[in-house]
């Protein structure tokens, strides 16, 4: 694999807390919750009757006719692409289609879309059944949905490894690029699983919180009184490049993907290794491809998802990996805010930590009131100034199934 350097050029957000990435991050820094109560019928039934919807529909955005034939999954991912393809000043003209690629991921896929055709199977028959839920429902949809927005024509592909998705895709996507494959990859994370199912599921399992009276305070991570995560949706995109194909079009460039570390726990399906090794793994070897000490790592967006467990582990995690450096570390978990988006956690905040970078700010972490006496982090609790000159950030996230990835930025 060569050394080619990767840079991002464009970004794309659709969540919860705005319909693209200025807004969004805007209400980042501004502490912000996009938590709220849920209204549906549906949602009565639940123990928990709160999630993170996106802050603008993207029947907004998207022409109606269009709309309707995309999963809301896919939706959301268009809806990012168009910005971030904005955003990075590419044109037709400007690139090879045959050396674009994309590389979006999804945790769930098109769970909205199999679930009603499913209702309308039992309730009306199986030729009432959509002749457009197979290609609304596969998990590749958002990412092939990506790719004839922009045209894309080298590898066009789907990470699904749950809640590590979107920097997964961010990983596969650099990946493209130095091994030769590709001079620009549309990467990032989408999902839409906000219904009565996986809601019921997540809850069956205590993984969610139950603060159904203040849902603004409900994604608290590492505070004390924790009690699990709030389901988001959403989805976010950014345009990578080898740095000498963003040059020579004269691109504005935010940052450096300078690498990743991708490792797999084996310890449980759901739970992550108490001791954090597999975390740990990953972002050593993030720093190893990046080439970068843990004396240069002044920023973590943290994976934190507000579960007691998670939380503990990925303290540990940054403690064994950076040493004396993790005291003087900012920390901080968008999740708060933003709820956890699952196969798009890993996109958001990718940009968010690109922009950190780029502004030479921390966005804070809300709700924590009472910092967990088992971890020992400097967690940002309002926005925090980053150093001058060159610095690099790192993005965490872990999945179900034991999946880790760390991806490291730098700044340019």
């Amino acid at each position: 694999m060569s050394s080619r350097r990767v840079v991002v050029t464009g970004m794309g957000m659709t969540s919860p807390l705005g319909g693209d990435v200025p807004s969004t991050w805007e209400a980042m820094l501004a502490g912000r919750s996009g938590v709220r109560r849920l209204e549906e019928e549906w949602a009565e039934e639940l123990p928990v009757q709160i999630a993170a919807r996106v802050a603008v529909e993207p029947s907004e955005v998207l022409e109606r006719v269009k709309a309707r034939r995309l999963d809301r999954s896919a939706q959301f991912a268009v809806v990012a692409a168009m910005e971030a393809w904005a955003d990075s000043g590419l044109t037709d003209t400007t690139v090879d289609p045959e050396r674009m690629g994309v590389a979006l991921a999804s945790g769930i896929g098109g769970v909205t879309t199999l679930l009603s055709n499913y209702d309308t199977l039992k309730e009306k028959g199986p030729r009432r059944v959509s002749p457009l839920a197979i290609p609304m429902l596969m998990p590749n949809a958002p990412a092939a949905q990506v790719a004839l927005l922009v045209g894309a024509k080298a590898g066009v592909n789907t990470p699904v490894s749950a809640c590590a998705s979107g920097n997964e895709g961010v990983a596969l996507g650099v990946d493209q690029i130095r091994l030769g494959r590709a001079d620009v990859v549309l990467v990032g994370g989408t999902e839409a699983a906000i219904h009565a199912l996986p809601m019921a599921a997540f809850g069956q399992m205590m993984a969610l919180s139950k603060r159904n009276d203040e849902p603004e305070r409900a994604s608290r991570p590492w505070d004390a009184d924790r009690d699990g995560f709030v389901l988001g949706e959403g989805a976010g995109v950014l345009v990578i490049e080898s740095e000498e194909h963003a040059k020579a079009r004269g691109a504005r460039i935010y940052a450096e993907v300078r690498g990743a570390g991708i490792t797999a726990d084996s310890h449980d399906i759901a739970q992550p290794d108490p001791e954090g090794r597999g975390g740990s793994r990953a972002i050593l070897r993030a720093l190893q491809e990046s080439d970068l000490a843990a004396s240069d790592i002044v920023h973590i967006n943290a994976h934190a998802t507000s579960t007691p467990l998670g939380d503990l582990a990925e303290g540990l995690m940054v403690h064994s990996t950076l040493g004396a450096q993790a005291d003087r570390v900012v920390v901080t978990s968008t999740k708060s805010m933003t709820g956890h988006l699952l196969g798009g956690a890993g996109a958001i905040e990718s940009i968010a930590t690109v922009l950190a970078l780029h502004n030479r700010v921390a966005p804070p972490t809300i709700n924590l009131d009472k910092q967990d006496t088992g971890v020992d982090l400097d967690i940002a609790t309002s926005p925090r100034d980053l150093p001058a000159g060159d610095i690099a950030a790192l993005n965490n996230s872990f999945g179900f199934g034991g999946a880790n990835v760390a991806v490291a930025f730098a700044s340019v």
